[in-house]
């Protein structure tokens, strides 16, 4: 699999957690690079320097929270964040298109995200609003 899904890769990038202002559930550290690819009007978002974390709870508005307590809404978002859309319409996997509705009905959709992935051709480090490998996304059942 690409090194995005990796668990070494993952635990480089994704390290401390942090409590979400919002609703007090634990967040992972987000890179910033992950951030500008959502944020509306990147040109106008300046990350200062601290860490930023993302909140993936669904009733909670808040998207990407700051070690220096700033926040990012989902308001503030170009993309929808699929964690806390409702639940079958959400996207689980930004880097092909993949709705929880798709991966729960359509046969052989997890397949072949997961062979896409091996070949190193998924962008979740930035397509992926939590920064972090789709594939943890996909529900447990499915076709």
């Amino acid at each position: 699999m690409s090194d995005c899904c990796s668990s070494s890769a993952s635990d480089v990038l994704h390290p401390h957690k942090r409590r979400c202002p919002g609703c007090g559930a634990e967040g992972a550290e987000v890179a910033e690079r992950t951030i500008v690819h959502h944020v509306r009007n990147a040109w106008d978002w300046k990350s200062g320097e601290t860490r930023h974390f993302f909140c993936e709870e669904r009733g909670c508005d808040v998207v990407y929270f700051g070690a220096d307590d700033s926040v990012i809404r989902k308001s503030q978002l170009r993309t929808a964040v699929g964690l806390k859309e409702s639940p079958d319409d959400g996207l689980i996997c930004y880097c092909f298109g993949v709705s929880r509705a798709d991966a729960l009905h359509v046969s052989g959709v997890r397949d072949y995200v997961v062979e896409q992935t091996r070949l190193g051709l998924c962008s979740c480090a930035t397509s992926n609003p939590s920064g972090r490998c789709c594939l943890k996304n996909f529900p447990k059942t499915q076709k």
